[in-house]
């Protein structure tokens, strides 16, 4: 297997953990309401949206070693950047360690687009 897949995979790992880093901690800071988010009560509607969100790093792990080059690579780059468009909206963030999180995110997804991109 080649070295760059297992990177990929390994950087979907971290950043996975680094997102539930962040949920573990935001409960603990009291930062979260069971049921709500930003105070607005879900629907199961928008939790299976969050299920499917939160799922994109857990499928890219298993994809990274899987699918075929050169579609992986192309995969790996525009996932990344999505996600980190995705979470640019989301800042700032209540908590420091919230935005310091992200921020460590941010380096594992360029890490991902840089590995991905200089893949030959």
């Amino acid at each position: 297997m080649e070295p760059v897949r297992i990177i990929l995979s390994g950087l979907w790992v971290a950043t996975m953990l680094t997102y539930l880093l962040g949920d573990v901690l935001r409960i603990f800071a009291g930062h979260a309401t069971p049921g709500e988010i930003d105070g607005q009560p879900m629907s199961q509607a928008m939790w299976l949206l969050i299920a499917v969100i939160m799922l994109v790093p857990i499928l890219m792990v298993v994809l990274s070693l899987i699918v075929p080059y050169p579609l992986i690579r192309w995969l790996s780059i525009g996932v990344a950047i999505l996600v980190i468009i995705f979470n640019l909206i989301g800042l700032p963030y209540v908590g420091a360690y919230d935005n310091f999180l992200i921020i460590v995110s941010f380096v594992f997804n360029a890490l991902v687009i840089w590995y991905a991109w200089q893949w030959a």
